[in-house]
Protein backbone atom coordinates (compact mmCIF):
# COMPACT_ATOMS: atom_id res chain seq x y z
CA UNK A 1 0.00 0.00 0.00
CA UNK A 2 2.79 2.39 0.97
CA UNK A 3 4.69 1.58 -2.28
CA UNK A 4 1.62 2.36 -4.38
CA UNK A 5 1.12 5.63 -2.52
CA UNK A 6 4.78 6.53 -3.01
CA UNK A 7 4.52 5.82 -6.76
CA UNK A 8 1.40 7.97 -7.01
CA UNK A 9 3.15 10.87 -5.25
CA UNK A 10 6.16 10.53 -7.55
CA UNK A 11 3.93 10.70 -10.63
CA UNK A 12 2.11 13.76 -9.31
CA UNK A 13 5.43 15.47 -8.50
CA UNK A 14 6.71 14.68 -12.00
CA UNK A 15 3.60 16.23 -13.52
CA UNK A 16 3.94 19.36 -11.38
CA UNK A 17 7.61 19.58 -12.35
CA UNK A 18 6.69 19.62 -16.03
CA UNK A 19 4.26 22.49 -15.46
CA UNK A 20 6.70 24.50 -13.34
CA UNK A 21 9.54 24.13 -15.84
CA UNK A 22 7.39 24.80 -18.92
CA UNK A 23 8.05 27.86 -21.06
CA UNK A 24 4.67 29.58 -20.76
CA UNK A 25 5.41 32.05 -23.55
CA UNK A 26 6.31 29.24 -25.94
CA UNK A 27 3.23 27.26 -24.93
CA UNK A 28 1.01 30.29 -25.56
CA UNK A 29 2.48 30.71 -29.05
CA UNK A 30 1.97 27.01 -29.76
CA UNK A 31 -1.66 27.15 -28.65
CA UNK A 32 -2.22 30.19 -30.89
CA UNK A 33 -0.68 28.31 -33.84
CA UNK A 34 -2.94 25.33 -33.21
CA UNK A 35 -6.01 27.60 -33.03
CA UNK A 36 -5.02 29.34 -36.30
CA UNK A 37 -4.48 26.00 -38.04
CA UNK A 38 -7.84 24.69 -36.81
CA UNK A 39 -9.56 27.83 -38.10
CA UNK A 40 -7.85 27.50 -41.48
CA UNK A 41 -8.91 23.84 -41.77
CA UNK A 42 -12.52 24.61 -40.86
CA UNK A 43 -12.63 27.39 -43.44
CA UNK A 44 -11.18 25.41 -46.36
CA UNK A 45 -12.66 21.93 -46.00
CA UNK A 46 -15.82 21.24 -48.02
CA UNK A 47 -18.98 20.01 -46.32
CA UNK A 48 -20.23 16.57 -47.50
CA UNK A 49 -16.95 16.04 -49.32
CA UNK A 50 -14.24 16.49 -46.68
CA UNK A 51 -16.47 16.13 -43.62
CA UNK A 52 -20.05 15.15 -42.81
CA UNK A 53 -22.43 16.76 -40.35
CA UNK A 54 -24.51 14.25 -38.43
CA UNK A 55 -27.80 15.73 -37.14
CA UNK A 56 -27.92 15.86 -33.36
CA UNK A 57 -24.15 15.59 -32.81
CA UNK A 58 -21.87 18.30 -31.53
CA UNK A 59 -19.01 17.88 -33.99
CA UNK A 60 -18.74 17.05 -37.70
CA UNK A 61 -17.08 13.81 -38.78
CA UNK A 62 -13.81 13.99 -40.71
CA UNK A 63 -13.85 11.98 -43.96
CA UNK A 64 -11.00 10.48 -46.02
CA UNK A 65 -10.70 13.35 -48.57
CA UNK A 66 -10.51 15.86 -45.71
CA UNK A 67 -7.85 13.83 -43.90
CA UNK A 68 -5.78 13.61 -47.10
CA UNK A 69 -5.96 17.39 -47.59
CA UNK A 70 -4.84 18.04 -44.00
CA UNK A 71 -1.88 15.66 -44.29
CA UNK A 72 -0.92 17.29 -47.60
CA UNK A 73 -1.02 20.74 -46.01
CA UNK A 74 1.22 19.52 -43.19
CA UNK A 75 3.66 17.87 -45.57
CA UNK A 76 3.65 14.49 -43.87
CA UNK A 77 3.87 11.01 -45.36
CA UNK A 78 1.83 8.01 -44.22
CA UNK A 79 2.77 4.34 -43.89
CA UNK A 80 0.35 1.49 -43.19
CA UNK A 81 0.78 -1.86 -41.48
CA UNK A 82 -1.67 -4.68 -40.81
CA UNK A 83 -1.17 -5.45 -37.12
CA UNK A 84 -4.02 -7.95 -36.75
CA UNK A 85 -6.18 -9.88 -39.19
CA UNK A 86 -8.73 -12.68 -39.29
CA UNK A 87 -9.39 -14.39 -42.62
CA UNK A 88 -11.83 -17.26 -42.07
CA UNK A 89 -12.85 -18.51 -45.50
CA UNK A 90 -14.93 -21.37 -44.08
CA UNK A 91 -17.17 -19.15 -41.94
CA UNK A 92 -16.93 -16.17 -44.26
CA UNK A 93 -15.58 -13.72 -41.68
CA UNK A 94 -12.82 -11.20 -42.31
CA UNK A 95 -11.45 -8.55 -39.94
CA UNK A 96 -8.46 -6.21 -40.12
CA UNK A 97 -6.74 -3.75 -37.79
CA UNK A 98 -4.39 -1.27 -39.46
CA UNK A 99 -1.78 1.04 -37.99
CA UNK A 100 -1.19 4.32 -39.83
CA UNK A 101 2.16 5.96 -39.04
CA UNK A 102 2.69 9.61 -40.01
CA UNK A 103 6.24 10.75 -40.77
CA UNK A 104 7.95 14.06 -41.47
CA UNK A 105 11.36 13.75 -43.14
CA UNK A 106 11.36 10.04 -42.22
CA UNK A 107 10.82 10.86 -38.53
CA UNK A 108 7.75 9.35 -36.87
CA UNK A 109 5.34 12.00 -35.60
CA UNK A 110 2.31 10.00 -34.49
CA UNK A 111 0.16 7.00 -35.39
CA UNK A 112 -3.49 5.98 -35.55
CA UNK A 113 -5.41 2.72 -35.52
CA UNK A 114 -8.39 1.59 -37.56
CA UNK A 115 -10.41 -1.63 -37.67
CA UNK A 116 -13.13 -3.07 -39.87
CA UNK A 117 -14.86 -6.44 -40.24
CA UNK A 118 -17.48 -8.10 -42.43
CA UNK A 119 -20.08 -8.32 -39.64
CA UNK A 120 -20.55 -4.55 -39.57
CA UNK A 121 -24.06 -3.41 -40.46
CA UNK A 122 -23.13 -1.99 -43.86
CA UNK A 123 -21.68 -5.34 -45.05
CA UNK A 124 -24.19 -7.85 -43.61
CA UNK A 125 -26.25 -8.33 -46.77
CA UNK A 126 -23.34 -8.55 -49.18
CA UNK A 127 -21.21 -11.39 -50.52
CA UNK A 128 -18.32 -11.19 -48.02
CA UNK A 129 -15.86 -12.82 -50.41
CA UNK A 130 -16.40 -9.96 -52.86
CA UNK A 131 -15.77 -7.19 -50.31
CA UNK A 132 -12.62 -8.37 -48.51
CA UNK A 133 -10.53 -5.65 -50.14
CA UNK A 134 -13.23 -3.08 -49.36
CA UNK A 135 -13.11 -4.01 -45.66
CA UNK A 136 -9.30 -3.76 -45.67
CA UNK A 137 -9.46 -0.31 -47.29
CA UNK A 138 -12.04 0.85 -44.75
CA UNK A 139 -9.73 -0.17 -41.88
CA UNK A 140 -6.91 1.75 -43.59
CA UNK A 141 -9.12 4.83 -44.00
CA UNK A 142 -10.15 4.78 -40.34
CA UNK A 143 -6.51 4.51 -39.25
CA UNK A 144 -5.61 7.47 -41.45
CA UNK A 145 -8.40 9.64 -40.03
CA UNK A 146 -7.47 8.65 -36.46
CA UNK A 147 -3.83 9.66 -37.04
CA UNK A 148 -4.85 12.90 -38.75
CA UNK A 149 -7.05 14.00 -35.86
CA UNK A 150 -4.09 13.50 -33.51
CA UNK A 151 -1.32 15.16 -35.52
CA UNK A 152 -3.42 18.21 -36.39
CA UNK A 153 -4.89 18.61 -32.87
CA UNK A 154 -8.37 18.47 -34.39
CA UNK A 155 -10.11 16.18 -31.90
CA UNK A 156 -12.07 19.15 -30.55
CA UNK A 157 -13.11 20.16 -34.08
CA UNK A 158 -13.92 16.81 -35.72
CA UNK A 159 -14.86 13.35 -34.54
CA UNK A 160 -14.67 9.89 -36.06
CA UNK A 161 -17.89 8.19 -35.05
CA UNK A 162 -18.04 5.48 -37.68
CA UNK A 163 -21.45 4.08 -36.73
CA UNK A 164 -23.04 7.52 -36.73
CA UNK A 165 -21.32 8.32 -40.02
CA UNK A 166 -22.77 5.19 -41.61
CA UNK A 167 -26.22 6.27 -40.44
CA UNK A 168 -25.57 9.76 -41.81
CA UNK A 169 -24.48 8.42 -45.20
CA UNK A 170 -27.54 6.16 -45.36
CA UNK A 171 -29.86 9.06 -44.51
CA UNK A 172 -28.11 11.32 -47.05
CA UNK A 173 -28.53 8.67 -49.73
CA UNK A 174 -32.22 8.27 -48.92
CA UNK A 175 -32.94 12.01 -48.75
CA UNK A 176 -31.05 12.92 -51.92
CA UNK A 177 -31.98 9.93 -54.08
CA UNK A 178 -33.36 11.02 -57.45
CA UNK A 179 -34.69 8.99 -60.36
CA UNK A 180 -31.36 9.07 -62.22
CA UNK A 181 -29.48 7.75 -59.18
CA UNK A 182 -32.18 5.09 -58.70
CA UNK A 183 -31.84 3.85 -62.28
CA UNK A 184 -28.04 3.70 -61.96
CA UNK A 185 -28.05 1.83 -58.62
CA UNK A 186 -26.50 -1.64 -59.01
CA UNK A 187 -27.64 -4.88 -57.40
CA UNK A 188 -24.70 -6.27 -55.42
CA UNK A 189 -26.14 -9.59 -54.28
CA UNK A 190 -27.63 -12.81 -55.65
CA UNK A 191 -26.76 -14.43 -58.97
CA UNK A 192 -29.57 -13.50 -61.34
CA UNK A 193 -28.91 -9.75 -61.69
CA UNK A 194 -25.75 -9.12 -59.66
CA UNK A 195 -23.87 -6.16 -61.15
CA UNK A 196 -26.86 -4.95 -63.20
CA UNK A 197 -28.46 -1.54 -62.72
CA UNK A 198 -32.10 -1.16 -61.72
CA UNK A 199 -32.69 0.80 -64.92
CA UNK A 200 -31.61 -2.19 -67.01
CA UNK A 201 -33.38 -4.76 -64.84
CA UNK A 202 -36.77 -3.02 -64.93
CA UNK A 203 -36.76 -3.30 -68.74
CA UNK A 204 -35.89 -7.01 -68.89
CA UNK A 205 -37.30 -8.35 -65.60
CA UNK A 206 -39.84 -6.01 -63.99
CA UNK A 207 -41.03 -8.71 -61.55
CA UNK A 208 -37.55 -8.83 -59.98
CA UNK A 209 -37.68 -5.09 -59.24
CA UNK A 210 -41.13 -5.61 -57.70
CA UNK A 211 -39.60 -8.32 -55.53
CA UNK A 212 -36.86 -5.89 -54.42
CA UNK A 213 -39.46 -3.36 -53.26
CA UNK A 214 -40.86 -5.96 -50.87
CA UNK A 215 -37.76 -7.93 -49.88
CA UNK A 216 -34.58 -5.86 -50.26
CA UNK A 217 -32.71 -5.54 -46.95
CA UNK A 218 -31.19 -2.12 -47.65
CA UNK A 219 -33.70 0.77 -47.31
CA UNK A 220 -32.06 2.72 -50.16
CA UNK A 221 -32.44 -0.29 -52.49
CA UNK A 222 -36.14 -0.57 -51.61
CA UNK A 223 -36.70 3.11 -52.26
CA UNK A 224 -34.72 3.08 -55.51
CA UNK A 225 -36.63 0.03 -56.79
CA UNK A 226 -39.93 1.76 -56.01
CA UNK A 227 -38.85 4.91 -57.84
CA UNK A 228 -37.80 2.92 -60.91
CA UNK A 229 -41.15 1.12 -61.00
CA UNK A 230 -43.11 4.32 -60.55
CA UNK A 231 -40.96 7.30 -61.61
CA UNK A 232 -42.00 10.48 -59.81
CA UNK A 233 -43.79 13.01 -61.96
CA UNK A 234 -41.76 16.18 -61.94
CA UNK A 235 -42.76 19.46 -63.53
CA UNK A 236 -39.47 20.53 -65.05
CA UNK A 237 -38.82 24.23 -65.32
CA UNK A 238 -36.87 24.65 -68.58
CA UNK A 239 -35.21 27.77 -67.18
CA UNK A 240 -34.02 26.07 -64.01
CA UNK A 241 -30.68 24.21 -64.28
CA UNK A 242 -30.65 20.55 -63.20
CA UNK A 243 -27.98 19.79 -60.60
CA UNK A 244 -25.41 17.06 -61.26
CA UNK A 245 -26.38 13.54 -60.21
CA UNK A 246 -24.61 11.58 -57.50
CA UNK A 247 -23.09 9.23 -60.07
CA UNK A 248 -21.63 12.18 -62.02
CA UNK A 249 -20.08 13.65 -58.87
CA UNK A 250 -18.63 10.24 -57.95
CA UNK A 251 -17.06 9.92 -61.42
CA UNK A 252 -15.53 13.39 -61.08
CA UNK A 253 -14.16 12.72 -57.60
CA UNK A 254 -12.69 9.39 -58.71
CA UNK A 255 -11.10 10.98 -61.79
CA UNK A 256 -9.59 13.83 -59.76
CA UNK A 257 -8.13 11.33 -57.27
CA UNK A 258 -6.56 9.28 -60.10
CA UNK A 259 -5.05 12.34 -61.79
CA UNK A 260 -3.75 13.65 -58.46
CA UNK A 261 -1.94 10.37 -57.81
CA UNK A 262 -0.55 10.07 -61.35
CA UNK A 263 0.73 13.65 -61.59
CA UNK A 264 1.74 14.17 -57.95
CA UNK A 265 -0.24 17.42 -57.97
CA UNK A 266 -2.10 18.96 -55.02
CA UNK A 267 -5.73 17.85 -55.06
CA UNK A 268 -6.89 21.46 -54.67
CA UNK A 269 -5.04 22.50 -57.85
CA UNK A 270 -6.50 19.64 -59.88
CA UNK A 271 -9.98 20.37 -58.54
CA UNK A 272 -9.76 24.09 -59.29
CA UNK A 273 -8.56 23.36 -62.83
CA UNK A 274 -11.55 21.17 -63.69
CA UNK A 275 -14.07 23.39 -61.93
CA UNK A 276 -12.89 26.28 -64.14
CA UNK A 277 -13.09 24.08 -67.24
CA UNK A 278 -16.67 23.24 -66.29
CA UNK A 279 -17.54 26.92 -65.75
CA UNK A 280 -18.61 26.34 -62.15
CA UNK A 281 -17.31 27.45 -58.76
CA UNK A 282 -18.23 24.48 -56.55
CA UNK A 283 -19.59 20.94 -56.49
CA UNK A 284 -22.72 22.15 -54.71
CA UNK A 285 -23.71 24.37 -57.66
CA UNK A 286 -22.62 22.02 -60.43
CA UNK A 287 -25.24 21.26 -63.08
CA UNK A 288 -25.49 18.12 -65.21
CA UNK A 289 -24.12 20.14 -68.11
CA UNK A 290 -21.15 21.36 -66.04
CA UNK A 291 -20.52 17.80 -64.87
CA UNK A 292 -20.58 16.40 -68.42
CA UNK A 293 -17.95 18.94 -69.53
CA UNK A 294 -15.74 18.11 -66.54
CA UNK A 295 -16.07 14.33 -67.00
CA UNK A 296 -15.03 14.64 -70.66
CA UNK A 297 -12.08 16.86 -69.67
CA UNK A 298 -11.00 14.35 -67.02
CA UNK A 299 -11.19 11.49 -69.54
CA UNK A 300 -9.02 13.47 -71.99
CA UNK A 301 -6.48 14.22 -69.25
CA UNK A 302 -6.34 10.54 -68.23
CA UNK A 303 -5.83 9.50 -71.87
CA UNK A 304 -3.01 12.05 -72.18
CA UNK A 305 -1.32 10.74 -69.02
CA UNK A 306 -1.63 7.15 -70.26
CA UNK A 307 -0.13 8.06 -73.66
CA UNK A 308 2.81 9.78 -71.93
CA UNK A 309 3.37 6.67 -69.80
CA UNK A 310 3.20 4.43 -72.88
CA UNK A 311 5.73 6.63 -74.73
CA UNK A 312 8.06 6.62 -71.72
CA UNK A 313 7.81 2.83 -71.47
CA UNK A 314 8.43 2.37 -75.21
CA UNK A 315 11.47 4.65 -75.06
CA UNK A 316 12.80 2.75 -72.08
CA UNK A 317 12.32 -0.57 -73.88
CA UNK A 318 14.15 0.70 -76.98
CA UNK A 319 17.25 1.59 -75.01
CA UNK A 320 17.00 -1.38 -72.66
CA UNK A 321 20.13 -3.49 -72.90
CA UNK A 322 22.01 -0.96 -75.02
CA UNK A 323 25.61 -0.23 -74.08
CA UNK A 324 27.64 2.95 -74.40
CA UNK A 325 30.14 2.97 -77.29
CA UNK A 326 33.25 5.05 -77.51
CA UNK A 327 33.56 7.10 -80.71
CA UNK A 328 36.89 8.55 -81.72
CA UNK A 329 37.29 11.99 -83.22
CA UNK A 330 38.14 10.38 -86.59
CA UNK A 331 34.63 8.88 -86.78
CA UNK A 332 32.86 12.24 -86.39
CA UNK A 333 31.54 13.88 -89.61
CA UNK A 334 32.88 17.31 -88.70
Amino acid sequence: MSEALATKNQNENAGISLIVNADMKQMTEQLKSIANFQSMVQTNLVKKQDYGVIPGTGKPTLLKPGAEKILMLMGVASEYEIIEKIEDYEKGFFAYTIRCTLLKNDVKITEGLGSCNTKEKRYRNQDVFMIVNTVLKMAKKRAQVDATLTIASLSNVFTQDIEDMDNFNEKETMDNLNINDAREMKVTFGKKHKGDTLGDIVVSDRSYVEWLVKNAMAPEMKKAAGMVLNPPKVNIDPNKPVLASKSQLELINKGIDEITMETDTAVEDVMDKFLKLGHTSSFAKMTTQNASIIIKAIDRQKEKIQKEKDIAKTTKDIFKGSTEQEISDDDLPF
